[in-house]
């Protein structure tokens, strides 16, 4: 595999960093190359809109947008590129992330955002995992094997609860 980035992380505000570099630990783990960066929908529009434009270019195959109350990030993104774009609804604000989970799920038909979770980054990485492993043999045996050890964690964790 290619030692360039195949997934970008964005995320609105260095605020939601301690959430969305749970994201970059789960590509760590599973050897996919990332790139990680600030870039507002709202205040920095060109920004966000030249790195959507460009990622293709660049090499970047899949976009994880963490953005918290009125979401936009994945949602600007998604609407300039066709890469895949996966939304993390962050929790914040009054509503806790209800606000930005409404607003990364309800798009525009064409303009598709996958969302996971309020403040689901691990699942927005495993995500991007499973799509690049169409591509990517090496990435679909190693989701194979996470899925093995959770699995055999739990049968674990079952058999101990029935001995008490």
């Amino acid at each position: 595999m290619k030692k360039n980035p195949l997934v970008g992380i964005l995320m609105g505000s260095e605020n939601d960093l301690p959430v969305m570099e749970e994201a970059a630990k789960v590509l760590k783990e599973m050897d996919v190359p990332y790139e990680i960066d600030i870039s507002s929908a709202h205040r920095l529009p060109e920004k966000t809109a030249e790195y959507a434009k460009n990622a293709r270019k660049r090499g970047i195959e899949v976009i994880i947008a963490g953005a918290g109350m009125a979401a936009h990030l994945a949602g600007t993104i998604a609407a300039h590129t066709t890469l895949p774009v996966i939304g993390v609804p962050l929790k914040s604000g009054a509503l806790k992330g209800v606000d930005a989970l409404y607003s990364t799920v309800q798009m525009p038909t064409g303009i598709p955002v996958a969302t996971v979770s309020i403040d689901g980054a691990k699942n927005a990485a495993y995500l991007a995992c499973e799509i690049l492993s169409i591509k990517y043999p090496d990435i679909a045996k190693k989701l194979e094997s996470v899925r093995n050890k959770m699995k055999k964690l739990l049968e674990e964790r079952s058999r101990t609860l029935k001995k008490r």
